[in-house]
């Protein structure tokens, strides 16, 4: 990279382009037979694309869709044996700003205290400390988020939204298709 005397601005060629673009680190976590990955070959996208099509937050989400976001966010896929039970992912620049979204445990395997040591996971991974911002959109869990320093925002009239809760299920939204 060559900044070529300006201060801020950053010209790209080859070989540190490259390594600009690197993936992040594999990181896995262990705890009492349960394991945490960021190993996007051990998702099940067919357990993730389920559950976020009945959630609230994603409801009626397309498989593809899910698969897409999968493919471009930094994945935590939570795991007993080899079966998916939660998943969390961050949508970040690994340098300023991280958005945690997502976040599930499947029901039959709540109240063990997975979906802090989730989060507690996401909060740990190496490349997503220092940021200056991090994110989130909850109804029903703030105080599990709470115990993890995030609060309601600070100073809301500085953010803005687009939001279309009907886009998945509208003509203009993406089309269903298979995983």
């Amino acid at each position: 990279m060559e900044n070529h005397g300006r201060t801020g601005v950053i010209q790209e060629h080859g070989a540190a382009r490259s390594q600009m673009k690197k993936s992040p680190a594999l990181k896995e976590w262990r705890r009492d037979g349960y394991l945490v990955t960021c190993d996007p070959a051990k998702a099940d996208l067919n357990v993730v694309a389920a559950f976020l099509g009945g959630s609230y937050w994603a409801k009626g989400i397309p498989p593809a869709l899910v698969r897409r976001s999968v493919e471009h966010s930094l994945n935590f896929i939570l795991l007993k044996a080899q079966a998916q039970i939660g998943f969390a992912r961050v949508i970040t620049d690994f340098a300023t700003i991280g958005y945690l979204g997502d976040v599930f445990v499947l029901p039959e395997h709540r109240g063990q205290g997975l979906g802090k040591w989730l989060v507690e996971c996401v909060m740990q991974h190496p490349e997503l400390q220092g940021f200056r911002r991090w994110i989130l959109a909850t109804l029903d869990a703030h105080e599990l988020y709470e115990q993890f320093g995030f609060t309601p925002l600070s100073r809301p009239e500085v953010f803005m939204e687009k939001f279309d809760p009907n886009v998945y299920a509208s003509p203009r939204g993406h089309q269903a298709s298979p995983i």
